[in-house]
């Protein structure tokens, strides 16, 4: 998706890992490339690693029990899986992962997050697989492939090139390292892969709760419908923040101004899918503002097991490796963002259906009075229809709970498991699906736009209806819909399109 960056640029603008906690934006910059990533320099950080260290080594030399290092671990991962995912989502979690090893907690040495750095900032990157973690502990089998990484085996992207790891490290001038006790182990054992996903699907239902508030903008012009619906004063007698927001983001799309004379609207309440669009948007909303709260956390807590405590010169073995709160949040946003898809696809239905537009021509088909008997097999936006309603049954299939399908592993010592690396890769699924349905949406609204004539409509809305236009003309008659889709899609995931501030 984003483009290779630039190294040089990068250093402009450090991250500075180590001296405190990281947002989800730092970590999506990271990800992204806009970021280089700068291991705190002062020395009483750097004496903190290397106590943390220390203590380790001790605890090793003395003959105390320490799981990994003196006593064996879990189960092989030696299981080839041939789903990889993308470099934007390989990015993310290795971030974090360096976030939250960079605690000091985990007894790795300065040159292994000074290495880590290093990945991110080459865009050398781990081929994670997409299958594999159950979530406890932690993401193991994703995780071990960034351990493997560091040493110079398996493959890795480089700039979007696969190459052996070696020959990539040699290529950006770093040598393969060779890790020392306990460094596997702490690479592999914590719940970096599936927070690393989950800052993605974060930020990409941010931005389609915002789509989805600008979609239903535009139809309630369209439509002719009620704009009173949506007045401050409304929501101010049930005021949860997300519909609240969703709400004044559909008065911004359609410059409503509560007071102002405005045009009898078609019907006195519109149907569910419009007039209570705040209410489904909002739901969206309000989960991003928890997720956000519960990703944070987990970015810059310690997820490692055993965990070092320098200050107590204690070694603490304990289960923080479990990824049940990053799966829930994950969980919550797929029931959410599937919910945003069910109401736009229902809104197509509204557009497509003459008696619920207030008469707008049925499947949306363009008059085309040239065109004679050849007319009436015009078909419109009906075969878009039926696709966003297979897309949206898809996506409410997903939104089962992950959670629920914990299993025993391991020979029953990981019996009882997150499943968070599953449920943030179905939110990202999801949100796949729901981003199609929402332009599908999009490129109808438009054509409702088109066919509405020279009716007053909203800066905001004449602004985004430009933008899709220049991309995807209007639909005079039928043809093929799956290029437009594509380009207006593609607008949209690169920011290009004008559907306001996302920040929820």
């Amino acid at each position: 998706m984003a483009e290779a960056p630039d190294v040089e640029a990068n250093r402009a603008a450090p991250c500075v890992i180590g001296r405190g906690p990281l947002s989800i934006s730092d970590i999506l910059a990271l990800a992204q490339g806009h970021r280089a990533p700068i291991l705190d320099r002062e020395p009483s950080y750097r004496a903190r690693l290397r106590s943390s260290r220390e203590r380790l080594e001790k605890a090793v030399a003395t003959g105390a029990p320490v799981y990994g290092v003196t006593t064996g671990v879990g189960a092989s991962v030696g299981i080839l899986i041939r789903r990889i995912l993308d470099e934007e989502a390989a990015a993310a979690i290795v971030a974090v992962r360096l976030v939250t090893l960079a605690r000091g907690y985990s007894g790795v040495r300065e040159v292994v997050l000074e290495r880590l750095c290093s990945l991110l900032e080459h865009r050398l990157l781990p081929r994670f697989p997409e299958e594999g973690s159950v979530g406890a502990s932690g993401d193991l089998t994703p995780l071990s492939y960034l351990a493997a990484a560091l040493a110079g085996e398996r493959e890795v992207t480089l700039h979007g090139r696969v190459l052996p790891a070696a020959d990539a490290l040699t290529e950006v001038g770093l040598e393969p390292l060779t890790l020392e006790i306990k460094e596997s182990l702490s690479l592999m054992n914590g719940t970096s892969g599936m927070t690393g996903l989950a800052v993605l699907a974060f930020t990409r239902a941010s931005h389609a709760a915002r789509l989805a508030a600008a979609i239903t903008a535009i139809l309630v012009e369209v439509t002719h419908g009620n704009r009173k619906h949506f007045e401050r004063r409304l929501f101010e007698l049930k005021p949860h923040p997300g519909q609240t927001v969703a709400a004044r983001w559909i008065r911004e799309g359609i410059e409503y101004e509560e007071g102002a004379p405005t045009a009898p609207p078609a019907r006195l309440q519109d149907r569910y899918s419009i007039r209570c669009a705040p209410h489904v948007i909002g739901v969206l909303v309000d989960a991003l503002r928890q997720a956000q709260e519960t990703l944070e956390i987990e970015i810059n807590g310690v997820d490692d097991n055993p965990i070092i405590d320098v200050e107590n010169e204690e070694i603490f073995h304990g289960g923080h490796f479990y990824g049940g709160h990053v799966c829930f949040a994950m969980d919550g946003l797929k029931n959410a963002t599937a919910n945003v898809a069910d109401l736009l696809d229902r809104q197509l239905v509204l557009l497509c259906a003459p008696d619920q537009s207030d008469g707008l021509p049925a499947n949306l088909v363009a008059p085309t009075p040239d065109a004679g008997a050849e007319s009436v097999t015009h078909h419109g936006f009906k075969a878009m229809q039926i696709s966003s309603s297979a897309l949206t049954a898809e996506a409410l299939k997903l939104a089962i709970p992950a959670s629920l399908f914990s299993r025993s592993t391991e020979s029953h010592n990981q019996d009882k498991v997150s499943m968070g690396m599953i449920a943030a890769r179905d939110c990202l699924r999801i949100l796949e699906l729901t981003e199609t349905v929402a332009v599908i949406g999009l490129l109808a609204a438009c054509q409702a736009v088109d066919l509405r004539g020279d009716e007053p409509l909203s800066q905001p809305i004449r602004s985004l209806h430009a933008a899709v236009r220049e991309i995807a003309p209007m639909l005079s008659h039928d043809r093929r819909q799956d290029l437009d889709i594509e380009r207006v899609l593609a607008a949209y995931r690169a920011g290009s399109l004008p559907i306001g501030d996302a920040d929820v």
